[in-house]
């Protein structure tokens, strides 16, 4: 009796965690909310620190960038790089001290990636999501929902959003690949009214000079 009673238990312990870990409602709450806001602005311009660990190695790389985003369009700026997307086709453009090249790709190509412009809404397809819980910082009220693929093979294991309570904007996120690397955003300022024309959003050679162009379309 006490082994049937035992399985009985396990068994709803296995039930329940496995629902766990679906799709929390009060997470789905706060996500929809970050998204219709995100839905309704302008365009945004922000700035943000960057850093890329991996669990095999202690060190950390820090980076700083800038992001535009408007609707599926989005310019991202790092030190020695930069993406356009213009909802059609990514240019990603590389500078160095040697060479400065531009690699073309649909845009459709990359429909899985997870993008800037994408993490307002990755929740809504391939994921289950929970609500972790809130905390204080800097007099802001945080809520943290963990995301984790429903797919085993998925190239993003699982990703962390931290959403201001009060305005429903995304504060910062972090990323959890499937080779053990983490990589963590975290917005400085942001500017949710930008104004912002398409070309903003198309790499331009001109403006670049003599640049080699590898195109994948």
């Amino acid at each position: 009796m006490k082994q049937i009673t035992f399985s009985f238990i396990l068994f709803f312990f296995i039930l329940s965690v496995g629902f766990s870990q679906t799709k929390d409602p009060k997470a789905k709450a706060i996500l929809d909310g970050v998204s219709q806001k995100y839905a309704s602005i302008k365009g945004l311009k922000a700035s943000f620190d960057f850093s890329y660990s991996d669990v095999s190695d202690s060190r950390v790389q820090n980076q700083s960038g800038e992001i535009a985003i408007k609707g599926d369009k989005y310019h991202l700026k790092l030190p020695e790089q930069e993406i356009f997307n213009n909802g059609k086709t990514v240019w990603t453009y590389i500078a160095t001290d040697n060479y400065k090249e531009v690699t073309i790709n649909n845009a459709s190509d990359m429909e899985n990636e997870l993008t800037p412009s994408s993490v307002y809404n990755i929740y809504q397809k391939g994921f289950n999501y929970r609500l972790i819980g809130e905390k204080t910082e800097g007099g802001i009220v945080i809520q943290e929902i963990e995301l984790t693929a429903e797919k085993s093979n998925a190239p993003f294991k699982r990703v962390k959003l931290f959403v201001d309570k009060n305005k429903k904007d995304l504060i910062s996120w972090e990323i959890y690949d499937d080779q053990g690397g983490i990589f963590k955003y975290k917005f400085k300022s942001v500017n949710t009214n930008a104004e912002l024309t398409d070309d903003y959003f198309t790499f331009n050679p001109q403006k670049y000079g003599k640049v080699e162009i590898i195109d994948l379309r």
